[in-house]
């Protein structure tokens, strides 16, 4: 009966989550994967800690091209809305001769 979530509920919850792309630098390997959490600190890192325990992550070895005193997390918010300002595009940029576009952001 538990595992039973109205239809309204569910909505609000989807409402409530927010889709992050994590990155982990750490002990000479590199990790990117997505979570879906609560937009505040605890929320995040119980994600990341459940997405780390299911064991689906690819592990990308770095070998001697990382300095492996520097370990990290980062994360960011991902958008997927196709107006969006910080969608995937040229990213258009002021030069003294006029303006330029540079490659996509990423």
């Amino acid at each position: 009966m538990a595992d039973i979530v109205p239809p309204q509920l569910t909505d609000i919850i989807e409402r409530l989550m927010k889709k992050f792309l994590v990155t982990i630098w750490a002990y000479d390997h590199h990790a990117k994967f997505e979570v879906l959490s609560q937009d505040n600190p605890e929320s995040l890192e119980n994600a990341i800690l459940d997405k780390l325990g299911e064991n689906d992550i690819n592990w990308e070895f770095l070998g001697n091209s990382y300095a492996d005193k520097v370990n990290r997390i980062t994360y960011e918010e991902v958008i997927e809305d196709d107006n969006a300002k910080t969608s995937r595009g040229p990213v258009p940029q002021e030069g003294r001769s006029g303006s330029t576009v540079e490659a996509g952001a990423s």
